[in-house]
């Protein structure tokens, strides 16, 4: 039987938050392919998982993501852009760009 090839975490680039792009932290699996995000700018969003995500990338409460504001609706929803792991959290958190959410990262990083 063929043994399972483990992923080793590969060192990436960091993906900073451009313009129109706000980070949030997941507070709510809605289910399909919704997610409850708390934002930095202080809305809580619903945001969608689009299709390139699907299947391919898991997500749990307590992510980081980056979320892209619908032009309309702005306050209320948006697409999920990028998920961060842990250890590029802390360097977002080291950098300063989580000011909004250090309250709900205390227990996650």
């Amino acid at each position: 039987m063929p043994r399972k090839k483990r992923r080793v975490e590969e060192e990436r680039e960091l993906r900073i938050p451009s313009e129109g792009e706000v980070l949030g932290i997941v507070i709510q699996m809605l289910g399909y392919d919704r997610l409850r995000v708390k934002c930095a700018d202080g809305h809580i969003r619903i945001c969608r998982i689009p299709g390139r995500f699907k299947k391919r990338l898991w997500f749990r409460e307590g992510d980081i993501v980056l979320v892209a504001p619908w032009d309309f609706q702005y306050n209320q929803k948006g697409d999920v852009v990028w998920r961060y792991t842990k250890s590029e959290a802390r360097k977002l958190l080291e950098m300063g760009y989580l000011k909004g959410l250090e309250e709900d990262l205390e227990g996650i990083l």
